[in-house]
């Protein structure tokens, strides 16, 4: 398949977009809303001439922040464009970042969609983050002359396999790339192998260990459980949950409960549409359950507290003494492990963290990491790191060892980005 069948395709698709569009608004009402953004029409005022960074999602947004403020600080006279493709990516932009950056959704890679947007912003510099990968976009920027870096890049074997099947459109897209920052050697093999020019692909490490946690958040954590008079409860945390796996985790914490009658979990669930059904499903299961965005007290008889707030996660790891990090119970390929890793607690996940092999790998050869198959191995993990506190604080030490082993690819990324942008002219 070349860029101009996948044109073709993608406009007869434009129905079933629609569709999904408005079966997706049922469930989160957030997706009727902005749709002529996604086509280039009823932007928000763009100041052109900048940096336009495009993160797809709430995971991509949040790994991304390091390295947009960096780039605000070095060039606080470029305008910042942070674009992403879901709401909650969205409310996520907004609130790391307010007004210091302009904002909108990414048009779908339709070619007239992509000028006019391209025609509006007139980046100097346009940075993916990870895999989002748009053949119309970047074919749109080389014909403009805008360099196209991909940040923090990611790419699977199983990812792989897939883009391979579309030779003609991948080989091309990757070919118009000026420079690919990769997470991983292995990675780094499969992008060239896929097209990517040798000299433009670059190993520069996972900016996500590149982590700094806010050095108030343990107090403020501290100062809840105060509140809630849960200092010596145990409290953990299944953060990131994808559908299919909170029965699993709820499963768990009975089997927990049974031997330790005060533990407390903390339940996220991913995806904001579900928090009303994952809350709903706790009750159903007969937990003593609260809300933390209604403000329900949390008091000795709680059992659960549904985490259905945005924005706070890294919080809610903090309250927790163990976390288990979801997507992996569930054939996802997993959510980010560094986070609670960076807070020093023990992490557990379930065996699907194939987006996250290189990290989950370094994490369990530490012995930071505990993968689990099912609810009663996870309850079991759970119980023996209560019984074993040495054995907690010994695996919370080697997560904090991986992180610091591995930090410094923000750095290497900035520096190529700085190469990019001397390279082309400021915009009149």
């Amino acid at each position: 398949m070349n860029r101009h069948l996948y044109s073709l395709l993608l406009h007869l698709a434009l129905p079933f977009i629609f569709l999904r569009l408005a079966w997706r608004a049922r469930r989160a009402s957030a997706y009727g809303r902005r749709i002529a953004e996604r086509f280039g029409f009823g932007l928000p005022p763009l100041a052109p001439g900048g940096i336009w960074v495009h993160a797809v999602s709430v995971g991509e947004s949040i790994a991304a922040a390091p390295m947009i403020r960096a780039l605000m600080t070095r060039h606080p006279e470029l305008p910042m464009t942070v674009t992403c493709m879901t709401p909650t990516g969205s409310e996520r932009i907004r609130a790391l970042f307010g007004e210091q950056v302009q904002h909108c959704y990414l048009p779908y890679d339709l070619p007239w969609a992509a000028r006019r947007f391209l025609a509006r912003l007139r980046p100097r510099l346009a940075v993916i983050v990870e895999t989002e990968l748009w053949p119309n976009h970047i074919h749109q920027c080389a014909r403009r002359g805008i360099p196209v870096a991909l940040a923090n890049g990611r790419l699977s074997a199983r990812s792989a396999r897939g883009y391979a099947r579309f030779a003609g459109l991948t080989a091309p897209m990757l070919g118009e790339m000026d420079w690919l920052a990769i997470q991983t050697q292995a990675e780094a093999e499969r992008f060239r192998a896929l097209g990517a020019r040798a000299q433009c692909v670059e190993v520069t490490g996972s900016i996500k260990f590149d982590l700094k946690v806010d050095p108030t958040l343990a107090a403020q954590a501290a100062q809840l459980r105060a509140e809630w008079g849960a200092q010596e409860r145990p409290l953990w945390i299944a953060a990131s949950t994808h559908a299919g796996e909170d029965e699993i985790i709820l499963a768990a914490h009975r089997q927990l409960l049974a031997e330790r009658a005060d533990a407390l979990l903390l339940l996220v669930p991913r995806h904001p549409e579900r928090f009303v059904s994952v809350y709903e499903l706790c009750r159903r299961e007969g937990f003593d359950t609260r809300r933390r965005a209604a403000g329900e007290a949390v008091t000795a008889s709680t059992q659960v507290l549904v985490g259905d707030t945005m924005g706070e996660l890294l919080f809610l790891y903090a309250l927790a003494d163990i976390a288990f990090v979801g997507g992996s119970l569930v054939p996802n390929g997993g959510h980010n492990l560094l986070e609670p890793a960076a807070l020093g607690m023990p992490v557990l996940s379930g065996p699907h963290l194939f987006n996250f092999l290189e990290i989950s790998a370094q994490l369990r050869d530490a012995g930071a990491l505990l993968e689990v198959q099912d609810a009663d191995e996870l309850a079991r993990q759970l119980l023996e790191l209560y019984n074993q506190p040495r054995a907690a604080e010994r695996m919370a030490d080697a997560g904090l060892a991986v992180l610091r082993a591995n930090q410094g690819a923000l750095e290497k990324l900035l520096a190529g980005l700085e190469r990019l942008l001397a390279r082309t002219p400021r915009v009149s």
